[in-house]
Formats: structure tokens, C-alpha cells, sequence
């Protein structure tokens, strides 16, 4: 399973940008899914969430202007982030909990990351 993060990039503060994650592989299903990001010099930090049946949960820095959700037919994520911050400048990662084709069990995969930086 290959997790593939795309749609960052350079954004002035109070801009939009549309990140998107795509699920390939051997995939049976694919159940919480979620972005997290990295400021340098920090911890990574869980952004939001969703579940399998589209339940999403928002970190309180960024509740009313991220939103996230997610296609199922198309093994895909979505984080549309409206009223960037430079605070939100960070390289984001996604991440989805996947049974594989042919596994009893259920893992984390991670993507490599999208840089997002927010400045004038």
C-alpha cells in the first residue's frame, strides 16, 4: 500500500490550497484516514480526521477553516484549507488505516509529505 500526498505549495497568508491523498495497492479497505503536519523545529500534530463513513474531526487551530473528507471510490483524501496562516506552514502527511489484500490485521501507512508554506 502507497500512500501519495499532492496539491502543496507556496500560499500568502489568508490564501486556499486543496491537498489531496491517494490510496494505491493491494487494498482490501481502508478505514480512518487523516492529516497531520510537521512545523520545523515541532512535533507532528494530528490536523483533522475522518472515518470510513465520513465522521471528521478538527484540530481547534484549524476548526472553520480546513475541511476534510474523502472519496471511497477513489481511495482518496481531501484537506481544503481556506484562510491560510504562515502558523499553518508545515510539511503535511497523510495517513490511512488499511487492510491489505489478504491480511487479517489493519496498519497505519504513511505518505511522504506536501510542503506547505504560508508567508508573503
Amino acid at each position: 500500500v502507497q500512500l501519495q500526498a499532492s496539491g502543496g505549495g507556496l500560499v500568502q497568508p489568508g490564501g486556499s490550497l486543496r491537498l489531496s491523498c491517494t490510496a494505491s495497492g493491494s487494498i482490501y479497505s481502508i478505514d480512518g484516514m487523516g492529516w497531520h503536519r510537521q512545523a520545523q523545529g515541532k512535533q507532528r500534530e494530528l490536523v483533522a480526521s475522518i472515518t470510513s463513513d465520513s465522521t471528521a474531526n478538527y484540530a481547534d487551530s484549524v476548526k472553520g477553516r480546513f475541511t476534510i473528507s474523502r472519496d471511497n471510490a477513489k481511495n482518496t483524501m481531501y484537506l481544503q484549507m481556506n484562510a491560510l496562516k504562515p502558523e499553518d506552514t508545515a510539511v503535511y502527511y497523510c495517513k490511512a488505516t488499511t487492510r491489505p489484500l489478504g491480511a487479517s490485521n489493519k496498519y497505519d501507512f504513511w505518505g511522504l509529505g506536501t510542503q506547505v508554506t504560508v508567508s508573503s
